[in-house]
């Protein structure tokens, strides 16, 4: 039997490329790769929906790196497409090789994505990848060029799919066909394809370019304010928020909050010049409760030390047009 390992999401698409092989009697298991941009809950879900062996893999450092400088460059925001499903295909590469699958596939649909779907792109995710030899498109496959699985047998080319452009029409109807109704909305899934937060990865990446994988968690919370080149300060919105700052600020940076009035985390990220200091006081000091007051105290702390700002709320007109959005 022959064994084949997909890159899966836990959306419509992968899904049903995976019910295509599974439907041929072929031995199928998907990957699904963690970063701070996607998640694994979809795919999980499917997989178990529709009773297949998933691999949880966490790439967060490799992937943004990639990030950084992709070779292909980005669609419309920060997603780099291209390079991201090649990196995908060659992990899953690797994984493949090491544990005895046959070959690679994927839910791509040719059209689908004007950038990233079309002939010239899937030939260059492959190409990239370093496996090009290995990889089948089940939903496309018979407007794609024949591969080496279908030639030599493991795979029935007939029992494959010619779908294609961006409607997912035919997607729906198969999943019914096929006894898949509860297939979850084809929306979303990536922050990088979100304009807000593309924003502030780009700034974020113009200020530290050598940003790691927590100053990425960072932009997911809270509101962000670029205060000057050489720092950033993130405000909780609610108790969620700043116990995830709590979290995620352990060791490295500042966080400060209002000494005598209730109020939300702060987080300062950056280098500690007093004018920068004083300006993330007064922004965190306009979001407690001692907004109305003339001046507040307010309470920077790390591991070693701890100090505090007497300042003036800054007004909340003049603070928003430092919000990153």
């Amino acid at each position: 039997m022959a064994k084949a390992l997909g890159l899966v999401s836990g959306g419509i698409d992968s899904t049903l490329a995976v019910l295509a092989l599974q439907r041929q009697g072929i031995d199928v298991a998907g990957v699904a790769f963690v970063t701070p941009f996607f998640g694994a809950e979809r795919a999980k879900a499917a997989a178990k929906a529709t009773d297949h062996k998933l691999l949880v893999r966490n790439i967060s450092d490799v992937h943004l790196e990639m990030l950084k400088n992709p070779r292909y460059g980005y669609g419309r925001n920060m997603n780099p497409c291209i390079d991201c499903h090649a990196m995908m295909f060659r992990l899953a590469g690797e994984i493949m090789e090491q544990e005895g699958y046959d070959f690679l596939f994927s839910g791509e649909v040719l059209g689908q994505r004007p950038m990233s779907q079309n002939a010239n792109a899937l030939r260059s995710v492959a190409k990239l990848s370093g496996y090009a030899d290995k990889i089948l498109r089940p939903l496309s496959a018979k407007l794609l060029p024949i591969t080496a699985m279908e030639e030599n047998g493991l795979v029935d080319r007939e029992q494959l799919l010619d779908i294609q452009g961006r409607s997912r029409k035919r997607q729906q109807q198969l999943a019914e066909e096929w006894n898949y109704p509860e297939y979850p909305s084809s929306s979303g899934g990536c922050l990088l394809t979100e304009v807000g937060f593309s924003n502030q990865l780009r700034d974020l990446l113009k200020y530290k370019p050598d940003a790691d994988v927590n100053d990425v968690e960072l932009l997911k919370v809270g509101r962000q304010f670029r205060i000057s080149p050489s720092a950033k300060l993130v405000v909780g919105r609610n108790k969620a928020d700043n116990e995830k700052l709590q979290h995620l600020s352990e060791g490295c940076v500042l966080k400060l909050r209002c000494a005598n009035f209730s109020g939300p985390l702060g987080v300062f990220c950056g280098e500690p010049k007093q004018e920068d200091l004083e300006t993330a006081a007064a922004i965190l000091a306009s979001y407690g409760k001692g907004k109305d007051e003339p001046q507040l105290d307010v309470l920077f702390m790390d591991e070693k030390k701890q100090f505090c700002i007497n300042i003036k709320p800054m007004p909340r007109d003049e603070s928003r047009g430092m919000i990153l959005s």
